[in-house]
């Protein structure tokens, strides 16, 4: 009970940073009507200089998988494949969508709050709608990265380097798709990549914190003993 009491306030801690993290991110963008900053401008006019068609259709290929059915579909394997018992496939696979689809709820909000416009429309080379602040491809696949990040630790806790390596690029490659795709300046990206982080902290917090341990994925229930209801025998 320790160990998860010390993980939680890890967790607690390390998320806390974050959000004041992105506080000063979401300030300094949204501040001033929402006007791009250097860096924005440059990321984007650099985008619009470099976009032969294979760069640009490969783009869109990646930039797709960060929004729809594909991010929860991939949630739910990972469940499956972390969790050693039924149950615990069935509560992480539980914990995985509520945890995305929350998120996700929470990042349409923020969006709303900020009313951040997004780049020149003249300068899009894919379809986006809404405000721009923070970027819900970006949350969506930073947060999904985030989850089966720790499916993979909790499966293979000294191993699945090659496969961790995966998963981030393409997390980070989907926020960055949408900055070459001219549909968001860069800081927008990078509140998503705050904001998933900050939400994904809160809910393993949760979940360290009151979640049962038979539900815990990657974690084998603990059988009872007789030493264990009845006392050490003599």
């Amino acid at each position: 009970m320790s160990t998860r009491r010390e993980a939680a306030d890890l967790a607690g801690s390390v998320t806390l940073g974050i959000w004041a993290a992105f506080g000063v991110l979401a300030a300094v963008a949204v501040g001033g009507g929402g006007a791009p900053l250097e860096l924005d401008r440059d990321l984007l006019a650099w985008s619009l200089g470099h976009r032969p068609g294979a760069a640009l259709a490969l783009a869109r290929a990646v930039t797709s998988t960060g929004t729809g059915a594909l991010p929860y579909a991939l949630i739910v394997v990972a469940a499956l494949v972390t969790g050693r018992t039924s149950r615990q496939r069935l509560g992480a696979a539980v914990f995985g969508v509520l945890c995305l689809g929350t998120g996700q709820a929470l990042r349409y909000a923020v969006m709303g709050l900020a009313h951040r416009p997004r780049p020149p429309f003249a300068d899009w080379a894919t379809h986006a709608s809404g405000w721009a602040f923070p970027s819900g491809h970006s949350t969506t696949a930073a947060l999904t990265a985030g989850l089966l990040l720790v499916a993979v630790s909790l499966r293979a806790p000294r191993g699945g380097v090659a496969l961790r390596l995966l998963i981030g690029c393409w997390g980070a490659a989907v926020g960055l798709s949408r900055v070459y795709l001219g549909v968001h300046w860069f800081t927008d990206v990078a509140g998503g990549w705050l904001f998933a982080a900050g939400w994904l902290g809160v809910c393993l917090w949760g979940a360290a914190r009151w979640l049962p341990e038979l539900f815990l994925a990657g974690r084998e229930p603990r059988p009872s003993t007789e030493e264990d209801s009845c006392g050490p025998r003599s």
